[in-house]
């Protein structure tokens, strides 16, 4: 029997103890897509406990937890202690057996506190002081943590009408860890919203103009996409339901524009094609600047309307919807070579399903642009498991270039899911070494080690143009 979560952790074979050992370990992290606060690291923020740093924000958590059983005052509430939520995370991770999030868990509890125990009811209170402890001093706070952590680039989640004035202050300080921002108008685009006006009231004032009809908002967002790209942005972002792709002309596009501002009822080929208007617009920006657009899909937002109405949005009740998306994939991505602006583009989706779909669908748009121009992305939320891991890079070597591949993101709004990072390291090292110890690839361990680096980190600063 193995140890538990020994230095070998996931490691089945010698060539990818090897390959993980001296190649992948060691590489730096771009966490290229996030949901850190960027504030918090220009304030040099400290955690006042192991709560704050673990289960503040972690919808991830607050699931588990809710899924045994547990009232939601003692996990999301504001009349328990810290404690008492810590308690009943401890409680609960035991029984989490398979899931990714006992593995990350200790994995932060062995690189960040140096704690090998597992953390259950018993070792709770123990393990509460101990990580308290040291979360009190210097080494503890953010700037610390991320430097620890060997991040060398962290790409936040940042909407157009944002001022960015914390990526500046961090940029005036002598924090070498690179902060961009990364560019997510969802909000420009969900003309169906009731604040929708006030959205592009609210950026006509950034602009100093006055925004009546689509093309002055889209001027105007123009202008802020150029204040982002000074400010170093690389990537943008986008959170949509689906995939599709509906074209319409000018006049119709002013139409629905018109009947948004209004607040009027749209029907969903209206919402569709508005949409896929700003996406098409965007995209000629993005190619412009190199940026790399990132195509997020496949949730079904907020089903249980009585804890959306209680806690709001991104608290935990999420889940992966099924509707079919190929087409909107290609078509989508045909409108934009026809206008000569298919930028680099990363699609990622929520439903595993799609693994295959988006493997293939990639693999008919690339460019000489940059080796994976299109890229399918890591498994992606509920997907970032081991065997979700294993089955999105299974399906990319199958169909695609496993070895242009950008790697993993955290995803994340906590500072201690660095960890996550090497959690993919280690099992696409082992998915590797298992084709080479089964005879399915040579033993080129000097080329192994590069393709492992690449992964790991260079072809994600090379893919973004980061040069950090």
């Amino acid at each position: 029997m193995k140890p538990f979560m020994d230095k070998d952790f996931l490691l089945q074979t010698d060539t990818a103890k090897e390959l993980f050992h001296d190649h992948a370990s060691k590489m730096p992290v771009i966490d290229y897509h996030c949901h850190i606060n960027p504030a918090e690291i220009a304030l040099n923020h400290q955690f006042k406990n192991i709560t704050e740093a673990w289960l503040g924000g972690d919808h991830y958590k607050w699931r588990m937890i809710r899924s045994n059983g547990v009232p939601e005052r003692l996990i999301t509430g504001s009349d328990s202690t810290d404690f008492e939520k810590f308690e009943q995370f401890a409680k609960t991770l035991p029984r989490a057996i398979g899931n990714p999030l006992y593995h990350w868990t200790h994995l932060e509890l062995q690189r960040y506190f140096g704690i090998d125990k597992p953390l259950n009811e018993k070792t709770c209170k123990e393990i509460w002081e101990e990580c308290n402890s040291k979360l009190a001093t210097d080494e503890f706070r953010v700037q610390s943590i991320i430097k620890r952590s060997n991040v060398k680039l962290i790409a936040t989640t940042d909407d157009p009408g944002d001022s960015l004035e914390w990526h500046a202050k961090i940029a005036k300080t002598p924090f070498e860890t690179k902060v961009l921002p990364a560019w997510r108008p969802d909000k420009a685009m969900k003309i169906e919203k009731e604040n929708f006006k006030d959205y592009v009231e609210h950026i006509a004032s950034l602009t100093s103009r006055t925004i009546k009809t689509c093309a002055e908002f889209f001027d105007a967002l123009d202008v802020r996409m150029e204040f982002f790209n000074q400010m170093g942005c690389k990537a943008s972002d986008h959170g949509l339901d689906y995939a599709y792709c509906r074209i319409v002309d000018e006049g119709t596009l002013e139409k629905i524009f018109v009947k948004g501002l209004n607040n009027e009822t749209l029907t969903d080929e209206e919402i569709e094609a508005y949409k896929t208007m700003v996406l098409i617009h965007m995209a000629k920006g993005y190619t412009k600047y190199g940026w790399v657009m990132q195509m997020h899909y496949g949730a079904i937002r907020d089903p249980n309307s009585r804890m959306f109405q209680t806690l709001g949005a991104d608290t935990g009740f999420d889940c992966i919807d099924n509707r079919a998306c190929a087409r909107g994939i290609t078509t989508m991505m045909n409108a934009l070579l026809e206008r000569d602006s298919l930028p680099k583009m990363i699609w990622y989706s929520l439903n595993p399903s799609d693994n295959a779909a988006i493997g293939s669908a990639i693999g008919s748009f690339q460019g000489p642009e940059a080796q994976g121009k299109i890229q399918q992305g890591s498994a992606w939320w509920f997907n970032d498991t081991y065997h979700g891991m294993v089955d999105q890079m299974t399906s990319l070597a199958s169909l695609s270039v496993l070895g242009n591949f950008v790697g993993m993101l955290t995803d994340s709004r906590s500072f201690l899911s660095y960890t996550r990072h090497e959690y993919f390291r280690r099992i696409m090292c082992n998915l590797i070494g298992n084709l080479v110890e089964n005879g399915m690839y040579p033993k080129d361990m000097e080329f192994l080690g590069k393709i492992v680096e690449d992964i790991s980190f260079n072809n994600t600063n090379r893919y973004f143009n980061f040069n950090v």
